[in-house]
């Protein structure tokens, strides 16, 4: 039986792809972004929270009041949780929403959740940072109703200082992705200093320039997390970075825009 490490299941999400969903978070994630969001995630291994009451939810498949980030479960178990949502995903067209952490990192377990999703008619979204091999990909490809990648920093060095890890492996499934033509939707993280800078805009405008079937681009606000960090224990580096202004990203959004994509911010 197929397994894999979850550490949260978040019932009528709608800011995860159409309609209303039901995002299933895996654990575990090549990248470190300084940034991050869900610090829980970045450890493959279920791990103990100094405080799991707030801001941490409890693991949704636990039968008692354990602190312990993340855990082992079956696909089976998963498929469980997310079937018992099939009326909202067919009233709203919505569905279900694999995120992380890296769910290409957990490869045969995502692959099997997505054939039984297929096998369920329920629509799949992919929340990726794009950091995996060529191979994992091409088994899931097929697999995802839609792609929500995860684009960052295109400069090399600067992605390695922030991320913890180069850029070209992403870059390449990006351009994979376009290639092989699935629905993309692109997640800009908007970080005060680091991607928002006139030269990352650019670039991320240059990647994406050369294909017009992007669904939209999500843009996505820098807040600061520092209490997740501290209830595992560890210092945030962002520590005091003041979130960016309204007017920055009006003016990011209206740079995207200009090129006739759809932007949203927040999600």
């Amino acid at each position: 039986m197929t397994e894999g490490v979850i550490f949260d299941v978040k019932r009528y999400a709608i800011h995860d792809g159409p309609g209303i969903r039901t995002t299933v978070f895996f654990k575990g994630c090549p990248l470190n972004c300084q940034w991050c969001h869900n610090p829980e995630s970045i450890n493959p291994e279920p791990e103990q929270s100094l405080d799991y009451r707030d801001p941490f939810r409890l693991n949704p498949f636990s039968k008692d009041n354990s602190n312990l980030i993340g855990e082992e479960v079956s696909v089976e178990a998963v498929m469980e949780e997310i079937l018992k949502d099939m009326i909202y995903y067919e009233e709203s067209e919505g569905g279900v929403t694999f995120s992380g952490g890296e769910p290409l990192a957990q490869i045969d377990f995502l692959e099997s959740l997505l054939e039984r999703c297929q096998e369920e008619e329920i629509h799949t979204a992919l929340d990726t940072s794009g950091l995996a091999p060529e191979e994992s990909i091409d088994r899931i490809i097929d697999l995802v109703d839609l792609f929500l990648f995860d684009l960052k920093l295109v400069n090399e060095d600067s992605h390695k200082k922030y991320t913890g890890t180069g850029n070209k492996t992403i870059l390449e499934n990006f351009q994979l992705l376009r290639e092989r033509n699935p629905e993309i939707e692109l997640r800009f993280p908007l970080i005060p200093g680091i991607t928002d800078t006139k030269e990352n805009v650019q670039g991320i405008k240059k990647l994406i320039r050369k294909r017009s079937g992007l669904s939209r681009i999500s843009i996505l606000p820098f807040h600061d997390v520092e209490k997740k960090y501290s209830n595992l224990g560890r210092d945030f580096d962002l520590a005091g970075v003041e979130p960016p202004k309204e007017k920055d990203i009006r003016d990011i959004s209206d740079e995207f825009e200009k090129m006739g994509i759809k932007v949203e911010v927040g999600g």
